[in-house]
């Protein structure tokens, strides 16, 4: 079956239909890891985006049940140069094809992903329709620059668990799988949900937290009664900007707990101490990105998804840039100099990535062992 992705600036892609047959609107951004489709598929942060990989054949080691960052897909397109049609791999129960039709996921495949790419990082991110019902290019591209950009949308209500849960899976195990910790957790973490990955909280667990995982939008009065030893704010999708409710509770909470962001959190910890957020051109995501420590020699490769950057000229002197990413300068992690909060923009517990920053869980569970001692 046919199909034709259209960008809002008007450049049209042809190929065939992968997935559900359809029509979707999201903005059109790309991926650079080599695997973890998976992966990709399931991370709430991609939702409002249609993902195009770079890598050109997608589903070669095909889909499994256990590697899953949430529920559910929750992007809204996905790009590919070819699916793999015969999966190879032991853990592989169903094709990617099969898995995007299962979750009513529009794809198109057989079109020039490098052409797109360079089109995005000349032209940057832009709203795009991939549509295999209608396919009239000129039909397409007026679709595409109707609809609603990601800028200014509170994309994390339509990610965001709807109660309060607890979180007790640890890491992968190569013989049992994903199974419960049977480690005795020495400290009370409560996660905030703005789109949270699975291997965060695993990472948590596995660092010796106790987790319970609430609702973004719940008062920092109902998370501060749960007396927790820390509070983190997890990734999510799209513009940080509109997500006041967060903002206030993060600064209702800064001071009295602990507190360590990532992604989404990291931006909103920094709007919160007063920053601003700006959207950047065409996004970092992917499993390569260099990272430096500080003013040091110190090089971490890095695992990212987003599309917005804090702006460091608008923290205050409070805030100390601690992580700047070495393509293009722009803040990679804080921390207060008085309060005892930190956050990085990029992805410490990347599945499958690299672990150079595994550290940083360490330094949270750091942190909070400091405010109990001090508080004896």
């Amino acid at each position: 079956m046919k199909a034709i992705l259209a960008l809002a600036d008007g450049r049209v892609f042809y190929g065939k239909a992968l997935g559900t047959s359809g029509e979707i609107a999201g903005e059109v951004v790309f991926n650079t890891s080599m695997t973890g489709y998976q992966e990709i598929l399931t991370d709430p942060s991609y939702a409002g985006e249609i993902v195009a990989m770079t890598y050109p054949q997608i589903g070669n080691y095909g889909i499994n049940p256990e590697d899953v960052e949430s529920g559910k897909p929750h992007l809204r397109g996905f790009v590919v140069k070819e699916a793999c049609e015969f999966p190879s791999n032991w853990r592989s129960t169903m094709t990617l094809d099969a898995y995007l039709k299962e979750n009513g996921i529009v794809g198109i495949q057989g079109i020039d992903t490098r052409a797109l790419v360079r089109h995005i990082r000349d032209k940057g991110a832009q709203t795009g329709i991939i549509s295999s019902l209608d396919l009239d290019p000129k039909s397409l591209v007026a679709k595409a620059q109707k609809a609603p950009s990601i800028v200014g949308r509170d994309l994390v209500r339509e990610v965001t668990c709807k109660q309060p849960y607890h979180w007790n899976e640890g890491p992968w195990d190569l013989t049992e799988g994903y199974r419960e910790s049977t480690l005795a957790p020495a400290y009370k973490v409560v996660a905030y949900d703005f789109g949270i990955k699975r291997n965060i909280l695993r990472n948590l667990v596995n660092a010796g937290c106790d987790v319970t995982v609430v609702p973004a939008d719940t008062p920092a009065e109902e998370v501060l009664a749960m007396n927790p030893d820390g509070v983190f704010l997890s990734n999510g999708p799209g513009d940080p900007e509109p997500i006041v409710y967060a903002q206030e509770n993060i600064r209702r909470i800064l001071g009295k707990k602990p507190v360590f962001g990532i992604c989404l959190g990291h931006q909103l910890l920094s709007i919160a101490l007063g920053g601003k957020t700006y959207k950047l051109k065409f996004g970092h995501r992917g499993g390569n990105q260099p990272v430096r420590q500080g003013e040091g020699h110190d090089v971490e490769i890095t695992a990212q998804n987003h599309g917005f950057a804090v702006d460091a000229a608008s923290m205050s002197s409070d805030a100390v840039m601690t992580h700047i990413n070495l393509n293009d300068n722009t803040v990679e992690g804080l921390t207060h100099r008085t309060l005892p909060a930190f956050s990085v923009q990029y992805h410490p517990e990347a599945s499958p990535g690299p672990h150079d920053a595994h550290y940083l869980f360490d330094r949270f569970i750091e942190m909070m062992e400091k405010e109990k001692q001090g508080n004896k």
